[in-house]
């Protein structure tokens, strides 16, 4: 297009966007010089009601975690470092599909233990997660933490402040009652078995020793699943996630679909941080995604060393406990 019409044309689309934005779209305006974009937080149709999830509560993202250093960076010289290669190295060998499936059928039978969600919660101070390059605080405070941050942003999502304070309950597959299951089994990032290991995965290079990586019935992109088959149907690395997935479903939490899913994959950083696997996605899948990474960023840039009121919240916690799942569980 000639130089000279660029600035008609932007007006143009200048004045498209003004008028969209009237009925509360975001829509991104390009210039040969510039770019405008415009977000917001809801996005209305015609009649005012709202027909999109709120992306934004309001949460500022802190810029270091409690190390000081930037989230997520695997690569940054710190004493947990080469500790957490260690940890994924271990993990990446021996996650594979007769692993999963061994452990799911192991734990899926809940015969473990008989307690409440509360006390589980109380377990938890007994495990630090040494997967995580954030935080070496015991469990308990991450939960409370993520909760917390939630519950000032959404405060009228009761069930999304339950599902960020279980989400990690299943970490208990490291105490002695549960196994005493290695932390390469229990904690870390999650990602599909069965179908070809994703690159964004951290610390992908460490697949190679896989049994799985050469198998031609489990490399391929698909691998032993179809397109938009639901990631329900998907054998996820065995660890806490998955566990506590069937902890709630098997006890018959009312949690929404939305809550469970967050439980499920909320470790599933290929996924909801890059994007991968979602050929494997189905309708309800896209719908709860929306909600898994609005708790994400809850769940990892609420880490800090900032200390939760435990006696003071805790009457809040048990009234949705009692709401959505029963007094005793089987774990």
């Amino acid at each position: 297009m000639p130089s000279s019409s660029s600035p008609t044309v932007f007006l143009l689309l200048l004045h498209l966007f003004v008028r969209l934005s009237l009925f509360g779209m975001t829509i991104l305006v390009e210039h040969p010089d510039s770019a405008v974009e415009v977000e917001e937080k809801k996005v209305s149709d015609q009649t005012g009601e709202e027909n999109e999830l709120v992306l934004d509560g309001g949460f500022v993202v802190p810029p270091t975690n409690a190390f000081g250093h930037t989230f997520r960076d695997y690569d940054v010289n710190s004493d947990r470092r080469d500790g957490v290669e260690e940890f994924y190295r271990i993990n990446h060998i021996n996650q594979s599909v007769d692993f999963v499936k061994r452990m799911r059928e192991e734990y899926g039978k809940l015969d473990k233990v008989e307690m409440s969600i509360w006390e589980c919660c109380e377990l938890l101070n007994e495990v630090v997660d040494e997967s995580d390059p954030d935080l070496d605080e015991p469990q308990i405070e991450h939960l409370l933490q993520t909760a917390e941050a939630i519950r000032k942003d959404y405060p009228d999502e009761g069930w999304l402040h339950l599902t960020a304070l279980i989400h990690d309950l299943g970490k208990v597959l490291h105490l002695p009652a549960f196994g005493e299951l290695p932390q390469w089994a229990v904690v870390g990032d999650t990602y599909p078995v069965g179908c070809a290991f994703d690159e964004s995965t951290v610390h992908h290079k460490h697949f190679k020793k896989n049994p799985d990586y050469n198998n031609p019935a489990y490399n391929t992109k698909y691998g032993i699943y179809s397109e938009g088959c639901g990631l329900d149907n998907v054998l996820m690395s065995w660890g806490h996630d998955d566990y506590m997935y069937l902890v709630a479903k098997e006890n018959k939490s009312t949690l929404p679909s939305a809550g469970l899913f967050i439980v499920r994959y909320h470790s599933f950083y290929a996924l909801h941080r890059a994007g991968a696997y979602k050929h494997l996605m189905n309708e309800e899948d896209i719908e709860n995604l929306k909600w898994l990474k609005i708790f994400n960023k809850y769940d990892l840039y609420s880490k800090s060393k900032v200390r939760i009121d435990v006696e003071k919240v805790k009457p809040y916690y048990l009234s949705l406990i009692e709401k959505y799942f029963p007094a005793k569980l089987r774990w």
